[in-house]
């Protein structure tokens, strides 16, 4: 690495500031990103280095930026994760961060920050384009980005995360499209500026390219459209996927799909140029139910309020949906059950101490967005200390794969791992309680070899891996099968497959804000003698 000069020009620059905003059909104190929410599209050109420089102008809170769902295996210290990958960004300073996407990288990606709950708000789209024509063709394309609106401001939800007693965050006030909704406690009336339904617009006969993204922070949203079930999907996680028909979508935290769509020719129309979209929350104890507008131009505006009872019966069965269903555009180097080298089973579980965390095979580990003293990020550590500073592969085997004097989980290059992790009943009063899981990777791409109920059985997996190619993922769902179960007892898996492949200090972790907050994160190290030679 090496420091910028003064005459350095970045790509790209964002300002992350703190101010009141408009939303929702409120005002809310947020972390914004050039003065909005979301904030603006970056697009990158693949196979070629795009240095984005993030200036944080909050007067009293640190930063960083995090590029969701690129492995940045070529600038690993600009993964955006402190206390892993990189010192916060101190109040008035800076961060330029190297992107470099390679040409297998096109697709549909978001930027957020990565301390504290700042990225309910401090997020934006990221679209990384081919390198040539792309596989599927369209005329246009939209990027539609979904996020949780809180009435409660960030810290008061961290501090009620971190405190004693603890307090719930309580379930989310909104779902926004594009930053724009009316949150629960509002009449859901036509408004102006981002109070109001969200709309899309489209043009007749037209195919497009649409790009959903999950940036909510604790919603799992599904949504439909009146009079359109042709959302095809031939994307997912910024991997290219055989064409796959579905009548709904399902978006949870941190994962997104490219879904080509057949507009309506004006004759299919028949004068008719709006139609509702229809979206709500999933596996939460509270359900968000919002709307947005499909709009034909030109055109008659129709559609200005919320209907009074859900037009569509969308599906309860969250955990079956696209199961063993995505397989890869293109032949993707999956390894077979012969190949795996190492089998890491995580065992996730909610406790109570002074106040409510979580555990993963008993290591609980928090991102430290104000370091204390002699907090130095692990990666920061390497670089200054060199191998020394390598965990103990051989103590973490011995330790359900986790090294008790780092906290962190090593691999080695070359190593095949199948990552199995098992949803267990709540210990907290021995209630026993579920919760679903969107778990996502950095560093690259897993192979998303499934899930189910109950304990994991590897050889009735294997049979049905005989017939089914998985995709490449970087966020997938540990679904709960139930809303309870006996406390400490499996109830439903996912596992993973992985290639171990790029040397880095990264982050896997439940991409819900709330259970980051409360140390649900794991922090794995690949081995890096090709770095420090």
């Amino acid at each position: 690495m090496r420091e910028h000069g003064r005459d350095f020009v970045p790509d790209e620059i964002l300002h992350v500031s703190f101010g009141t905003v408009n939303i929702a059909c409120s005002t809310r104190p947020s972390v914004l990103i050039n003065g909005t929410t979301p904030g603006p599209e970056i697009r990158l050109k693949p196979g070629r280095p795009t240095w984005i420089r993030v200036y944080n102008d909050i007067a009293d809170q640190n930063t960083t930026m995090h590029w969701h769902g690129l492995s940045q295996r070529a600038a690993i210290f600009s993964d955006g994760t402190p206390s892993a990958s990189q010192w916060p960004i101190a109040p008035l300073h800076f961060f330029d961060y190297e992107i470099f996407p390679e040409k297998g990288d096109a697709g549909t990606y978001f930027y957020h920050s990565h301390v504290g709950f700042q990225a309910v708000s401090s997020t934006g789209p990221l679209i990384v384009e081919d390198h040539k024509e792309p596989p599927y063709s369209y005329d246009e394309e939209r990027v539609i980005q979904f996020t949780d609106y809180f009435e409660k401001n960030d810290s008061a939800v961290v501090g009620d995360l971190t405190g004693v007693p603890f307090t719930w965050s309580g379930e989310t006030d909104a779902v926004l499209v594009n930053g724009v909704g009316v949150s629960a406690s509002a009449n859901q009336t036509q408004g102006t500026g981002n109070c109001g339904l969200p709309v899309i617009s489209v043009e007749p006969g037209k195919t497009y390219r649409m790009r959903f993204i999950g940036g909510t922070a604790l919603s799992m949203v599904q949504f439909a459209i009146v009079g359109h079930s042709n959302l095809t999907i031939v994307g997912a996680d910024g991997q290219y996927t055989q064409p796959h028909a579905e009548t709904f979508m399902q978006v949870t935290s941190g994962q997104r799909f490219d879904v080509i769509f057949q507009a309506k020719t004006a004759e299919e129309l028949a004068g008719e140029t709006d139609y509702l979209i229809q979206f709500e929350t999933k596996n939460r104890p509270a359900v968000y139910h919002g709307y947005g507008v499909l709009r034909y131009s030109p055109g008659n505006v129709s559609i200005v309020a919320a209907p009074s009872s859900p037009p569509l019966a969308l599906s309860n069965a969250t955990y079956d949906w696209l199961e063993y269903a995505l397989e890869p555009l293109k032949p993707n180097n999956f390894p077979t059950a012969a190949e795996v080298t190492r089998r890491v089973d995580i065992d996730l579980r909610q406790v109570a101490t002074d106040t409510i965390i979580w555990r993963a095979n008993g290591l609980q580990w928090n991102e430290s967005s104000v370091p204390y003293a002699g907090d130095v990020p692990y990666l920061v550590q390497i670089y200054r200390n060199g191998e020394s500073a390598i965990p103990d592969y051989d103590a973490a085997l011995n330790n359900s794969g986790w090294d008790p004097a780092t906290y962190t989980w090593p691999a080695k290059i070359g190593e095949v791992l199948e990552i199995v992790w098992h949803n267990t009943g709540s210990l907290v009063k021995n209630n026993g309680g579920l919760d679903f899981h969107p778990f996502h990777a950095h560093g690259g791409h897993y192979y998303d070899i499934g899930s189910g109920n109950g304990t994991y059985d590897q050889a009735a997996n294997e049979e049905r891996l005989k017939t089914y190619n998985p995709v490449l993922r970087d966020t997938t769902n540990l679904y709960k099968f139930a809303s309870a179960t006996d406390a400490g007892n499996e109830e439903g898996w996912r596992a993973w497959r992985l290639r171990v492949e790029d040397a880095g200090v990264w982050m896997v972790h439940c991409h819900i804000l709330q259970h980051m907050v409360m140390g649900k994160h794991c922090v794995a190290h690949r081995h890096f003698m090709n770095v420090l030679d």
